[in-house]
């Protein structure tokens, strides 16, 4: 948590100085909209789009990839539990068989 903290607080620090040093105003024209604004601005509001836009496309194989997780976790447990009745039903019979002396599988 402390070295994402870290890194955010290196990036936005990284952000101002970039800000600083690129606000020469430029037009951006874009179909029908035409805007002025500075460089620095332009190119981060780019970069933030860019960045969401990745998040937008990577968050249903997210969803899927934990969906996958929670399934093999609960088929996990199902045979975590199969083994465990198992093994007692292995531990019953062996304990009737040195009471009676004789194989019973």
């Amino acid at each position: 948590m402390q070295l994402q903290l870290i890194t955010a607080i290196v990036v936005a620090i990284l952000a101002v100085i970039f800000a600083l040093q690129n606000a020469i105003p430029i037009t951006v024209n874009f179909i029908i909209w035409n805007f002025k604004s500075s460089l620095a601005l332009v190119l981060l509001i780019t970069l933030t789009l860019g960045i969401l836009m990745s998040l937008l496309v990577s968050i249903p194989s997210m969803i899927k990839r934990k969906r996958i997780i929670s399934n093999q976790k609960k088929k996990i447990q199902e045979l975590e539990k199969n083994l465990q009745e198992k093994m007692e039903n292995r531990v019953e019979v062996k304990i009737k068989e040195e009471e009676s002396g004789l194989p019973l599988e």
